[in-house]
């Protein structure tokens, strides 16, 4: 009777319309966000292309176009391709065009063809194909006298009619990285440059190694080289890298001087001479910034003391280095000096997605969000610091939702250290009432919360439902030493973190009900999920999506096997006892938390085998538990906007169900559409 009364209380009230006529939230409302990313700097400076995605709810897929806005926000932005989905904007040196990718639906079937290059004028005009390579382009860049681009894209044997004649469609594999997330099972292809003539479409292959893949191709100022980053697909997957360059007309190659391990991110001097990247320089190090000096043959850190950087440009000169970075749950912009290597914040608003660097280094327009916008376009002037705000993207809808802010919610661990969360309140809260709690543990280890967009906790909120988002060790952000701290023990200080960070709220926010707790979480959050039911009753319900199970039987499944060395000091048989003693089905026996497992069924990153274990481990000792499968989901669970609204639909129905206590709580498949 009494948990019945508690729910009624909530989901009424959570149900309420604000006093100024907005309405919380709904799962559905994603359907209607548009959001802005990858803004492109005019050569001129004067202009913006970027890209808007949207949701055909119809055809349940995200569509995107390129649309054009003025650099001083003085006019309306205005659409530059059409509804066929459009990526990639590129602006021409001259600024008369713009190359971008576009995958066009087959008018029949309306299946996506693969992606492929466009140009189009700036001032009218239709679109002109570029390429018609087999496998499509995934990534591209003009040549400095706009004569040429270099583009990736996929080539192998089987591409070749001849020797596919009867071919058996039986897969043979010698590498075991024979699979890769969001992929599926590799084939024969390898991922190589092309570089494709603007006048004459004509395309050449320039790189063709059969053990590796091709990335991020960058063109030196001269035309004369493009540098590019290598994956040996020969050894351990997603450890080894290289950097290279190739001259586009003879293809000779040239190894570059660089670190070995997740090099990525290219950037050349103005003067030819440097490369600057984002890498490690072990398998252990987190991602730092280095410079590759060409005519020396020699790399080094640009800076002891940048770490995780995510996108970075060179500064006017080649005397600074622009760059983002991870820090204390926002990515903000910074300038590096380089020669005395000390680094500036520089003032943004939000927390920063894609940036553009206009010539000169003067100007920089950037894709921003912050927890109550999912994503615009914004402008500044860097000098002077004024950032603008150049789109209002879903500003109707936005400003009918009752959203929530996020509070910066600071504590200690049971050790001292100073770790971070961050607290969302419930819509319509009122003092002298009590509202349940969902704490929320992000993937990685190393990812981070912050105040960024974030649908799930906006519609926990708009549920009548306070939100604890924890950074706890192993959180990017923070620094090199809090991200290694869950070496050798994922299930150590992570976890009495989250705990510390769930006794802060409680002691902070009095009117949180600490007998109506919940705890979900993704990847290496769901892992952490798993791990907390088996260590403390305290929740009421949980929700583990996409997550490890057993450390020991996922090491010879997942794609990125025995990627667990560098987090476990070895791999499984160096360290048996370690995997065995953080794998949370170990503690299954342990569990009396009612527990939801929702799972991609296509996961290369955790298999779906890891789910399965822990839905029959917890049946097998009479623990409440659902596993619900979606299909076509990779690890993200997410990729079709239906699946995206149905995982967030099972969630809240879980929690309704079980951390609030609503026996009436009806299953989202059991739902009539209407």
């Amino acid at each position: 009777m009494k948990t019945a009364t508690v729910f009624l209380f909530y989901a009424t009230f959570a149900a309420a319309g604000t006093a100024d006529g907005k309405r919380p939230i709904t799962p559905e409302d994603y359907y209607a966000l548009d959001i802005a990313s990858d803004p492109q700097i005019s050569p001129d400076g004067e202009t913006v292309a970027y890209v808007v995605t949207s949701i055909d709810r119809k055809l349940n897929r995200k569509r995107s176009q390129i649309w054009i806005v003025p650099f001083d926000g003085a006019g309306e932005p205005w659409p530059l391709t059409n509804a066929e989905s459009s990526s990639s904007p590129r602006w021409s040196p001259d600024g008369s065009s713009i190359a971008f990718l576009s995958a066009r639906h087959d008018p029949q079937t309306g299946t996506a063809q693969r992606a492929q290059l466009f140009t189009i004028p700036l001032h009218g005009g239709e679109p002109r194909r570029l390429t018609d390579l087999k496998n499509g382009v995934s990534a591209f860049q003009w040549s400095p006298n706009g004569a040429r681009l270099v583009c990736v894209s996929k080539i192998g044997p089987s591409d070749n009619p001849a020797a596919n004649k009867d071919h058996s469609d039986v897969r043979d594999y010698t590498n075991p990285a024979y699979k890769l997330d969001g992929v599926g099972y590799y084939d024969d292809r390898r991922t190589h440059l092309w570089v494709v003539d603007v006048k004459s479409s004509a395309a050449r292959q320039i790189t063709s190694a059969e053990n590796s893949n091709d990335s991020d191709p960058q063109w030196a100022p001269d035309g004369s080289r493009i540098a590019y980053s290598v994956e040996r697909t020969d050894k351990s997957l997603m450890r080894d890298s290289e950097v290279h360059t190739a001259e586009p007309d003879s293809g000779k190659d040239t190894r570059v001087a660089a670190p070995e391990v997740f090099v990525h991110t290219l950037r050349w001097s103005h003067d030819g001479k440097n490369l600057v990247y984002i890498g490690s320089s072990d398998e252990v190090t987190i991602p730092k910034l280095f410079v590759s000096n060409l005519d020396a043959g020699t790399f080094a850190l640009a800076s002891e003391t940048i770490t995780y950087p995510v996108e970075l440009e060179w500064g006017a000169g080649d005397r600074s280095l622009v760059y983002t970075a991870a820090v204390e749950g926002q990515h903000l912009l910074f300038r590096l000096d380089l020669a005395s290597r000390k680094a500036t914040g520089i003032r943004v608003n939000g927390s920063m997605r894609t940036m553009s660097i206009g010539e000169g280094d003067r100007a920089i327009a950037y894709a921003g969000t912050d927890d109550l916008h999912p994503g615009d376009i914004f402008a500044m002037d860097l000098g002077q610091g004024n950032a603008r705000q150049l789109t209002h993207l879903s500003q109707k809808l936005l400003a009918s939702l009752d959203l929530q802010r996020m509070e910066r919610l600071p504590f200690k661990g049971d050790d001292g250290q100073a770790v971070e969360g961050f607290f969302v309140k419930p819509v319509c809260w009122q003092a002298g009432k009590t509202y349940p709690m969902m704490l929320m543990i992000h993937g990685g280890p190393n990812g981070m919360w912050g105040p960024m967009w974030n649908l799930e906790a906006q519609s926990y909120a708009a549920r009548g439902w306070a939100v604890l988002l924890t950074n706890p060790r192993g959180s990017s952000g923070y620094g090199e030493a809090f991200q290694r701290g869950v070496d050798k023990e994922w299930g150590g200080k992570a976890y009495r973190d989250v705990i510390a960070g769930v006794d802060a709220a409680l002691a902070k926010y009095p009117w949180v009900d600490k007998e109506h707790l919940g705890l979900t979480g993704q990847s290496f959050g769901g892992f952490m999920t798993d791990w907390v039911v088996g260590q403390t009753t305290r929740f009421k319900a949980a929700i583990t999506l996409s997550g490890i199970s057993d450390l020991v039987s996922i090491e010879g499944v997942r794609d990125a096997y025995y990627g667990h060395s560098r987090d476990f000091g070895g791999d499984l048989w160096e360290n048996f006892d370690l995997y065995w003693k953080y794998s949370p089905i170990r503690n299954a026996k342990n569990v009396k938390t009612p527990t939801l497992i929702l799972h991609g069924e296509v996961d290369n990153r955790v298999p779906l085998e890891q789910g399965e274990e822990f839905f029959r481990a917890l049946s097998h000792f009479g623990v409440p538990t659902e596993l619900v499968i979606f299909p076509r989901e990779p690890h993200s669970l997410r990729t079709e906007p239906k699946h995206l609204v149905e995982v967030l639909e099972w969630q809240i129905y879980w929690f309704d169900r079980y951390a609030v206590g609503n026996v009436n709580a009806v299953k989202p498949n059991a739902k009539v559409d209407k």
